[in-house]
């Protein structure tokens, strides 16, 4: 039988090494990009699609608690559907793109730029429609990402943004800003990472209905992981905060549906018949949780590349998509 998702498989597997070669870069460009503006920004709008998205909900987290200043996840239409500029105060705009050739992305930095605010692009591709037009660029240098799904790209995308955030906050100082140099995945943890996920494929290919759940810097891995699921291995997977999902949603957890868990056990819900997947929790320190999210999506990464082998379906040529999205 042929094994899919080889390209899936090998980017899965480079996380740690790529993320080693680059992380102290990423912080020093950030560095040099936007230290003389450090202390002046009212505000964050993060502009991204698709996986990149969910790579600016985990930095809002940082730099709303981290930092105190409040962040917009930009609604790109407001732009080119409606045709309309926000009068916003002072702002940082920072637009996300695997292959910074979103066209919508691009728009909102242009938008931004024009209105006199300060651009970052975050890409993997130099020379790109991003790079053109933002003032300053972080390229993430992890090399050609074959599969359909971002894996890679999207851990070296978090860790980019967490660098961003410490060089703001390095250069504001006093503890309240300061995150720590990050503890980046390693061999031993993708290994233990893909060993959890294969114990609970089975699990999630017979469940339905299937929920990803996850909170506060974790809420991106719980959207990242039903993302993955749904792309690559056409599993309905529905993300939630677990403090929504106490809100309505759980009424679906019965006997027959499982709960990928990023919050631990959550025993009231299997009481009530769902399957609890918990994902394995990284060795990291109590002041390296703001940097979790980078291991624990390595888990859910797994889990769609092995859900989708067990349903005969290729990651790496996901169906009805590809590698380039451009939406306006």
């Amino acid at each position: 039988m042929k094994r899919y998702g080889q390209a899936m498989e090998r980017e899965i597997l480079e996380q740690s090494s790529r993320l080693q070669e680059n992380a102290f870069r990423y912080y020093e460009e950030a560095l040099q990009a936007l230290q003389s503006k450090a202390s002046g920004f009212d505000m964050v709008l993060l502009a991204a699609r698709g996986s990149s998205d969910n790579a600016a909900l985990f930095a809002r987290y940082l730099f709303e608690v981290h930092l105190g200043i409040p962040v917009s996840l930009a609604a790109p239409s407001v732009v080119t559907r409606f045709n309309r500029s926000v009068k916003y105060s002072n702002c940082l705009a920072i637009g996300i793109s695997q292959s910074g050739a979103a066209p919508d992305v691009a728009e909102v930095l242009s938008n931004l730029k024009a209105n006199g605010h300060t651009t970052l692009a975050i890409t993997n591709t130099q020379g790109s429609l991003l790079t053109e037009i933002a003032d300053a660029s972080i390229l993430l240098g992890v090399g050609k990402e074959e599969s359909v799904a971002a894996t890679k790209t999207y851990t070296a995308s978090q860790v980019a943004l967490y660098q961003i955030v410490r060089a703001l906050g390095d250069s504001v100082g006093g503890d309240v800003t300061h995150l720590p140099v990050p503890e980046l995945p390693t061999p031993e943890w993708i290994e233990t990472a893909r060993v959890a996920a294969e114990e609970v494929s089975g699990t999630v290919v017979r469940s339905n209905p299937v929920f990803s759940l996850a909170r506060g810097y974790g809420f991106a891995t719980a959207l990242e992981t039903a993302l993955k699921l749904m792309e690559c291995a056409l599993i309905p997977c529905k993300a939630y905060s677990s403090a929504d999902f106490e809100h309505g949603p759980k009424a679906l957890a019965g006997h027959g549906s499982a709960a990928i868990s990023y919050v631990g056990a959550m025993d009231g819900l299997a009481a009530q018949g769902c399957e609890i997947l918990q994902s394995p929790i990284p060795p990291l320190g109590a002041d390296q949780q703001p940097i979790a999210p980078v291991w624990d999506v390595i888990f859910g990464q797994w889990l769609a590349l092995q859900t989708a082998r067990a349903r005969g379906l290729n990651p790496d040529k996901a169906r009805h998509l590809s590698k380039v999205t451009e939406t306006l």
